[in-house]
Formats: C-alpha cells, sequence, structure tokens
C-alpha cells in the first residue's frame, strides 16, 4: 500500500491537471460554456455590479471577444495596459491598435460607458439641487469630467438665492489650450434659467490649473458684467489634474469688482 502523502499529493496533482483541463476549455469554447454563475453577465443580473470584477465589468460591454480570447480575458489584457478606468478615458484608436480583433464598435461602447459615469455624478448633484458652500464643492462635482481632458471645456454652473445649483451647462469648448467663451452668452443664459449668481469653471489640458492673462482678462470682464445685469459672479475655477484655482479663493475676484 502506498504511504498516505504520496496518495494525497497525486491527488492535488490530479486537481490542478483537472482545472488547468477547465481553464484550457473555458478559452477555447468561449463563456457560454461557462456555469452560469460564473457568466459575468447572469452573475450580475443575479448578484448586482457591485459583485462584479472590473474584468467582469469591461467584459460584459465587450459583449465577445476575438478568435482564441474570450471576453473575459480581453478584458483582462485591456486593463493591464490601461490599469484603470480613467486611463481608458479620451484615447484614440492609436492607443487599442495592439488589441487584435478589437474594432470601433467594442471601443465606442467602452468610451460612452465611461463618459456616462463621469456624467452620473454632475446629472446627480444638478436634480438633487446641491448646495454650494465653497469652491471645492464645486470641484469636485466637475473635477471627474474636465481633469483627463485633452482639449479645454467651459462649464457655467447657475445658482438659485441659496446657492443650490439649478443647472450646470457646457459654455463652449476650445482647443487643446484655449477657450474663449462669450461674457454675453454667459449672462444671458443665467437670466434665462433666473439663476442669482454663477460659478465658471474651465479645464487646463497641461493639468496646470495657474491662470493665464486671458484667464484674468476673462474674469475682469464677466465680473464687470454680472454687475451690471445684477448676476453674481461667485467664483471661476481653473481644473488642473487633481488640482485647482479659484478667483475667490485667492482674492483676486474681489479686486475685478
Amino acid at each position: 500500500m502506498p504511504p498516505l502523502c504520496t496518495s494525497v499529493g497525486q491527488f492535488d496533482r490530479g486537481l490542478i491537471r483537472e482545472k488547468r483541463r477547465m481553464v484550457k476549455e473555458r478559452k477555447i469554447s468561449g463563456i457560454k460554456s461557462w456555469p452560469e454563475d460564473d457568466r459575468p453577465r447572469e452573475k450580475l443580473l443575479k448578484k448586482g455590479a457591485g459583485a462584479l470584477s472590473n474584468s467582469e465589468l469591461l467584459a460584459i460591454l465587450l459583449r465577445t471577444g476575438t478568435q482564441g480570447t474570450s471576453a473575459i480575458d480581453l478584458a483582462r489584457k485591456i486593463l493591464k495596459k490601461f490599469n484603470t478606468f480613467r486611463n481608458m478615458a479620451h484615447t484614440d484608436a492609436r492607443d487599442w491598435k495592439e488589441f487584435k480583433g478589437l474594432g470601433g464598435a467594442k471601443i465606442a461602447h467602452i468610451q460612452a460607458a465611461l463618459e456616462i459615469g463621469r456624467r452620473y455624478r454632475e446629472d446627480d448633484v444638478s436634480t438633487g439641487k446641491q448646495k454650494i458652500a465653497s469652491a471645492k464643492d464645486v470641484v469636485d462635482i466637475v473635477m471627474p469630467q474636465l481633469r483627463d481632458l485633452k482639449t479645454e471645456v467651459f462649464k457655467v454652473v447657475c445658482l438659485d438665492s441659496n446657492n443650490r445649483i439649478i443647472d450646470i451647462t457646457d459654455a463652449t469648448c476650445g482647443t487643446v489650450n484655449r477657450a474663449i467663451p462669450i461674457v454675453r452668452e454667459i449672462i444671458h443664459s443665467a437670466l434665462q434659467k433666473f439663476a442669482v449668481s454663477v460659478i465658471c469653471v474651465h479645464n487646463h489640458p497641461s493639468g496646470d490649473p495657474k491662470p493665464s492673462k486671458e484667464d484674468r482678462d476673462f474674469t475682469r470682464e464677466l465680473c464687470q458684467a454680472g454687475d451690471v445685469m445684477q448676476v453674481k459672479i461667485l467664483d471661476h475655477l481653473i481644473i488642473g489634474d487633481n488640482q485647482h484655482h479659484s478667483f475667490a479663493d485667492s482674492g483676486e475676484l474681489v479686486a475685478y469688482k
């Protein structure tokens, strides 16, 4: 009779070989051959999206894999390259070319889902009419959407008499280093929404929120127009990479009024 430890060792090796065989079969036959509880889509419907890993969530967006690679394995490769969902945003075709068989439709699905995620926070705040007490309150709302953009985007946050958000709108989109908002249109939009005050926000794609001469000139003109039309300009924020500049907090806004 063979020693017990030898039998146990052989049994363990047998389990390992069987596990490897099952993994290999899954790769060849695809996710449809997996047990239902292991399939990302079925798992999501049964346990909720929170129970899925990042690669499983991404696999659902991909729907199918490529030749010889399941959707889950393709999702893992994509995450290995980009590390985070944030890094996948604002990419172009050149960033995805190493994934053979991954067409424009799948890339579009991923980027659309990421954009929905970024807008979710902003929409949630707008509908809830969050009260703004400081520059940081606005920064927390817009930072996730603006910090990674490769072009300048100018937003206007309209507030009521209690400093609650009425709406957040895009005033203009620009180039990699410049967006030129029209002061008249900003004030006109605020009046149409019956806003008592506004906070203007734009990003610097360079990641450095230091204001330029154009930023200061615009802020001065906006404050002057606001005084004439009785729309309070509470702040002008510049968003960088996880940092920001506030004209109000720096004391510059007072000098322009």
